[in-house]
C-alpha cells in the first residue's frame, strides 16, 4: 500500500504534470514545454528551445499562438526558457559585466537533460532560437555549447560589447535574422550604461573565420534578403535582413528552420 501511495503521489506531482500552462522545475529555475498537436506520446520529436526577449517569460511565450501553431505544424516541440527577472545573465551586459555566462549555460544544460528524459525530445535535433535579448542568449550558446544543438537561429540580438575571440568546436550552423531599421538592437549596436550592444557584422565575421566559411551566395526569399555561406563540413552561416524595426514574425523563424533542414542539420 505504501509503494502504491508513493507512485500515485509521484504521478500527480507538478514536476510530472508540467507543460504549456505549468512550470517544469529544474533546480531553482523552470521552463515550459508543449509537444506537437499530433504527437503520439512515444516517438521522439525535434524541439526548438526559445529564449524570450527582455522582460519576457516562459508563460508569455506560451501565449504566442502563432509560434505554437507554426512549430506544431512542423512537428517540433516548443521549449520556452525563463530568464531571471525577465533577463539573461550574459557576459558584458549592463548589469552582468563580470559574468561568464556559466549560470545560464548550466540552466540550459539542465533543461535539455530534463526535457529529453521526460518529454520525448530527440537530443540530436534541438535548435536554439530567440528574439532580442534572447537572440543574444542564442549567440552565446552557439559559441559555448555547439555540441548541444543542431543549429542556432538568433533574431535581432547579438553579443554584448564584442564577440569572443574564438568559440568551442564543433562548428555549428547559424541563421541570423535582423531588421534594417532596428533601433532597439541596431545593427551597429548602441551604448547602454557602461557597455554597449555589439555589432552584428563583427559577430558574423568572427564566426565566418572560426568556421572556415566560404564565399557568400546572396538571394531573396519573401521579405528576407539573405547572404549564405557554407564550409567544408556542411554547416551554413546565413545572414538575413528584412525592411523594418525590432520585430518578430514566425515566418522568419520558419525560414531559419528550413535552412537548417536543407543543410542536413535536422
Amino acid at each position: 500500500m505504501r509503494i502504491l501511495l508513493t507512485c500515485l503521489l509521484l504521478l500527480s506531482s507538478p514536476a510530472l504534470a508540467c507543460g504549456p500552462d505549468t512550470d517544469c522545475p529544474v533546480g531553482d529555475r523552470h521552463y515550459r514545454i508543449v509537444m506537437p498537436a499530433d504527437h503520439d506520446g512515444i516517438t521522439p520529436v525535434p524541439a526548438l528551445i526559445w529564449s524570450h526577449g527582455y522582460r519576457g517569460s516562459a508563460a508569455g511565450v506560451m501565449r504566442n499562438g502563432s509560434l505554437r501553431r507554426m512549430l506544431s505544424d512542423a512537428g517540433f516541440a516548443l521549449i520556452a526558457m525563463n530568464g531571471l527577472n525577465g533577463s539573461w545573465n550574459l557576459p558584458n551586459g549592463p548589469r552582468t559585466m563580470n559574468s561568464d555566462g556559466s549560470a545560464e549555460f548550466a540552466y540550459f544544460d539542465a533543461v535539455i537533460t530534463d526535457a529529453t528524459a521526460r518529454h520525448h525530445v530527440d537530443p540530436d535535433r534541438i535548435v536554439a532560437a530567440g528574439f532580442s535579448a534572447g537572440g543574444m542568449m542564442v549567440w552565446n550558446l552557439a559559441c559555448s555549447h555547439p555540441e548541444s544543438f543542431a543549429g542556432f537561429i538568433p533574431l535581432s540580438g547579438t553579443y554584448w560589447l564584442h564577440p569572443p575571440e574564438t568559440c568551442k568546436t564543433p562548428v555549428s550552423s547559424i541563421v541570423h535574422i535582423h531588421g534594417t531599421q532596428d533601433k532597439t538592437v541596431p545593427l551597429k549596436g548602441r551604448p547602454i550604461g557602461e557597455t554597449k550592444q555589439g555589432e552584428v557584422e563583427e559577430a558574423l565575421s568572427m564566426y565566418e573565420k572560426f568556421g572556415n566559411f566560404g564565399p557568400s551566395n546572396s538571394f531573396k526569399t519573401g521579405p528576407l534578403t539573405c547572404r549564405s555561406r557554407s564550409n567544408p563540413t556542411g554547416e551554413v552561416l546565413e545572414y538575413c535582413l528584412f525592411e523594418g524595426g525590432h520585430s518578430f514574425r514566425t515566418e522568419y523563424l520558419g525560414h531559419g528552420l528550413a535552412t537548417l533542414k536543407e543543410a542536413g542539420q535536422l
